[in-house]
């Protein structure tokens, strides 16, 4: 066997259409029941030992993978015409017979013609075989993992926003071999097992094989002889640093906040990923919240609810307001205050809820046990709980 960049010269002299027992012309789906059928008969689960069949059912899934693929085996077929008679029936080199007729050519010789600036059969071949050439040393930018963290702000942070420091931890490229996981100062080949490739064929069961990262090089598609001291050849590391976040006014407790582009850093130029930071809200000792709006416990006295009050309350992070009580209001009654409770999405605000809750004094001097006693005597006509009894 013979490779340039990975390049498995073996298979220009392999009929794939023989290996399946079927026609050049056989239609996609005359191929498919072929590869299955044959997959099924030699399938290494139902041959146990024996290696023949094993070797049988690598062969048809080589050959299917190339054919029973429409671009793949168009170019296959355009590649088996050039070598069959496009360039005077023979071979010479490259591990091909020479034949006769109009001498023969160095396959290499072809491989070799795309580094001279065009294309050719060396593109070609790279293409249909896993990826070849220029294109196969030049690994994917890949997008950075995304990375999770919690930030705790108190409760008017919440309400007005703000910006907090983290401090993120995250995988990264290694920073001695940026990510090869080669020794720094060696020189990479490319990779035996999956021939730079950066994947191999696996079975997955039922007759089927499907295209799996190659263990060998990680997907990278090139190997060292030297792996890195410092990641191991994993090509990966850790990475601190800290970040500034400004977490948006109005935000929940647990809401999950996505920052784009704030992520692990990306592998050969990809973009970050994003950080998403779950936010966690302190309790205050006045108010409360519901949704959007803030709540307020009003301690109120029994006159002020009998008689009408005018009663100033707190805002959070305002002015007070003057709450106006009308004479007659029942305990636990909810007043509402627009526009002071927390910011919504659309940048408008929320209202703030005060509910008047009656507070009875532990102790009473001599001239407010007087009054209440005056008030007993003066409403003892009219006794508050005849209709429990009347309902009963």
């Amino acid at each position: 066997m013979s490779s340039n960049d990975g390049f498995r010269a073996d298979w220009a002299q392999k009929d794939f259409y023989a290996t399946l027992g079927v026609s050049k012309t056989a239609t996609s789906d005359e191929i498919k029941k072929a590869y299955r059928k044959l997959a099924r008969a030699n399938h290494p689960d139902s041959n146990p030992g024996d290696t023949a069949k094993h070797d049988k059912f690598k062969a048809v899934a080589e050959a299917y993978d190339v054919v029973g693929d429409a671009d793949k085996r168009a170019k296959y077929d355009e590649m088996r015409s050039a070598y069959a008679g496009g360039f005077g029936g023979g071979f010479s080199g490259g591990g091909f017979p020479g034949g006769g007729g109009g001498g023969g050519f160095d396959l290499n010789d072809l491989l070799r013609e795309r580094g001279g600036g065009g294309g050719g059969f060396g593109d070609m071949f790279g293409d249909l075989f896993g990826g070849g050439g220029r294109s196969r040393r030049a690994p994917r930018a890949q997008k950075g993992p995304d990375v999770d963290t919690t930030a705790t702000i108190s409760f008017t942070d919440a309400i007005d926003g703000v910006t907090v420091s983290l401090r993120l931890t995250s995988d990264s490229a290694c920073p001695d071999c940026k990510g090869t996981g080669g020794k720094p100062g060696t020189k990479p080949h490319v990779c035996p097992q999956c021939e730079g490739a950066g994947f191999v064929l696996g079975n997955a069961g039922g007759g089927f094989s499907i295209n799996e990262t190659c263990p060998m090089c990680g997907g990278r598609q090139l190997v060292y002889d030297e792996s890195c001291p410092t990641c191991h050849g994993s090509g990966r590391g850790t990475s601190a640093r800290t970040i500034q976040a400004r977490i948006p006014a109005g935000v929940k407790d647990g809401q999950r906040i996505r920052l784009r582009g704030k992520g692990a850093p990306g592998d050969h130029g990809g973009p970050a990923g994003d950080l998403y930071v779950t936010v966690k809200v302190s309790g205050h000792r006045l108010f409360g919240r519901k949704d959007d709006n803030l709540l307020l416990d009003v301690p109120v006295s029994f006159d002020e609810l009998a008689l009408g009050a005018d009663i100033k309350i707190p805002t959070l992070g305002g002015a007070p307001v003057t709450l106006k009580v009308p004479a007659g209001t029942p305990n636990g009654r909810t007043f509402r205050v627009r526009g002071r409770g927390a910011t919504k999405s659309d940048g408008t605000k929320g209202d703030l809820l005060a509910t008047v809750e009656v507070q009875v004094p532990a102790v009473l001097d001599a001239a407010a046990r007087e009054a209440v006693e005056a008030y007993r005597a003066a409403t003892a006509g009219k006794p508050l709980r005849s209709k429990l009894f009347e309902e009963a």
